[in-house]
């Protein structure tokens, strides 16, 4: 990785760009949740959060029944027993190898290949997100710590984090001998912490895979379908598997019965970090202790400040998530071009750590400020990249575009953090916006007369506008002129009542009919 000197300015912004970070890790247990916060040199970078609904979905192995094709999307519906049914698309079911070889060649038509009623073994790989139900696959996978089994491939496969040849080879032929000393043809794949690691450890792993396996199927052939065949670790277990490597200094752990369990998960297959778990015991709660806290709350702010006065606007879409670069009070260095420069290059090096803590992935267009210097443009987008080598997520940048555009993608797995702590304002039903009184007023006004245009009969005697304190005030004053001429108009008297329970956009005309008219 190259140093933060590398990229001109980086260093006199203070921004470490791909240097070699001190972590730890941060479990608090309670009895309605767990939560875990991964910190570099004391800098939340993920919070994971598991409740009673659980953590994740993804690499759960379900058996589960077709129950709806969509020849047009290409794509099944699955009942996995879940609130609703899995989306599995028909290159989720074409085998990882004759995939490859048929890339050029369109797919299969999904009703070749399954059917309606037809009992699948099927995995999650994106957890349901908004309205969207648990993304699955045909392709299943279990994984250790150091590889990952494909029960119904063959082949052997490294990590493409894993560039040097030589350990690449070696990998290969541990994985091939290991193989054939325990007698499966399977397919196995080396992850990226395999690198280094002794044959023995290696070998461990994928006779614990193929036990696992094993019970899979045999749960498989007694479970009535839907039916949960295997799932993943608990959170804290789990984050030890997958979060743990020579960068991680310590784990503390708020809880003495979980710490016990997670020392002795570390004691059978991750021996060098069993001295690195404590038990925190201190009065004051870890995650107040180490600012989890408070930096969980900024990260719910769509306003993030930087250390030179600018700042960063974070819009979540449906679709993409938008970042906004500003100078805000940065008045910078001599010239304009070296404070947009300057600023940029900040956002570069934060935004990565925003994707990760916020959890946002799909697509994600940042706005930074326009930069005339073709270098400073490479320069920050060198930054970008430097500050993302840390981001387990698989992320793709799409360079600056026309327009001065950066578009970039990070696979989502799973609910954003405003998704799983928050849900839409009930007032202003998640737009973020209210309607001012003024224009509730004028709503009102035109309600009474599309009634008295259109509806009106003979027997309405009057009408009563019931609304929120701020929108009767409006009434009562500025609009006092406007609601007399609107009774003039429709020859009705018009009462008016307050509703301490309404928000600020709601409000009701109620026709009030004269029984003797």
């Amino acid at each position: 990785p190259a140093h933060a000197s590398s990229i001109p300015g980086a260093s006199t912004l203070g921004i470490t760009l791909g240097t070699r970070m001190r972590e730890e890790l941060l479990i608090n247990v309670n009895p309605f949740e767990t939560r875990a916060a991964l910190l570099e040199d004391g800098i939340l970078q993920e919070l994971h959060i598991a409740r009673s609904s659980g953590y994740s979905y993804t690499g759960n192995i379900y058996l589960g029944r077709v129950q709806r094709l969509v020849p047009g999307m290409q794509a099944a519906f699955v009942d996995v027993g879940l609130e609703r049914p899995g989306f599995l698309h028909a290159r989720s079911i074409v085998p990882r190898a004759s995939a490859r070889e048929a890339a050029e060649e369109p797919l299969p038509d999904i009703r070749d290949l399954v059917h309606e009623g037809q009992r699948l073994v099927v995995q999650a790989i994106k957890d349901p997100i908004a309205s969207k139900g648990v993304r699955l696959t045909a392709e299943v996978t279990v994984a250790a710590r150091y590889v990952v089994l494909l029960p119904l491939g063959d082949q052997i496969g490294i990590s493409q984090r894993i560039e040097d040849e030589a350990e690449r080879e070696r990998l290969r032929t541990i994985i091939a001998a290991a193989r054939s000393r325990l007698n499966t043809p399977m397919g196995f794949i080396a992850r990226t912490v395999s690198d280094g690691i002794d044959a023995d450890l290696i070998e461990a792993d994928m006779a614990q895979l193929l036990g696992v396996w094993d019970a899979i199927a045999a749960q498989r052939s007694d479970a009535r379908c839907p039916a949960p065949l295997h799932e993943d670790l608990p959170l804290h277990i789990r984050l030890l598997r997958d979060l743990t490597g020579p960068a991680l200094a310590c784990i503390r752990i708020d809880d003495e019965r979980t710490c016990r369990r997670a020392r002795r998960f570390a004691a059978q297959f991750l021996p060098e970090l069993a001295d690195r778990i404590l038990h925190y015991q201190e009065p004051r709660p870890l995650f107040e202790r180490f600012g989890i806290e408070d930096a969980v709350g900024r990260a719910l702010n769509p306003r993030v400040e930087m250390k030179c006065g600018g700042f960063l606007v974070i819009e979540q879409t449906e679709a993409m998530t938008t970042i906004d670069v500003n100078t805000g009070s940065y008045l910078g260095g001599s010239c304009f071009e070296e404070t947009v420069y300057r600023t940029n290059l900040e956002a570069a090096g934060m935004i990565p750590r925003q994707l990760r803590l916020r959890n946002l992935g799909g697509i994600i267009i940042i706005d930074f400020i326009d930069m005339e210097n073709p270098e400073h443009q490479r320069n920050v987008l060198r930054a970008l990249e430097k500050a993302s080598e840390g981001d387990r997520g698989r992320l793709a940048f799409d360079g600056f575009s026309s327009l001065g555009l950066v578009q970039m993608s990070r696979k989502r797995t799973r609910e954003s953090l405003a998704q799983q702590l928050c849900e839409p304002c009930p007032l202003c039903q998640g737009a973020g916006f209210t309607k001012t009184s003024e224009t509730i007023c004028a709503e009102i006004f035109r309600a009474i007369l599309r009634d008295a245009r259109t509806a009106c009969s003979p027997k309405v005697n009057e009408y009563l506008i019931r609304a929120p304190e701020s929108v009767v005030d409006r009434l009562l004053d500025e609009d006092a002129d406007h609601l007399a001429a609107v009774s003039n108009q429709v020859e009705r008297e018009i009462r008016i009542q307050v509703e301490p329970c309404y928000g600020p956009n709601q409000f009701d005309v109620v026709v009030l009919q004269d029984p003797g008219r």
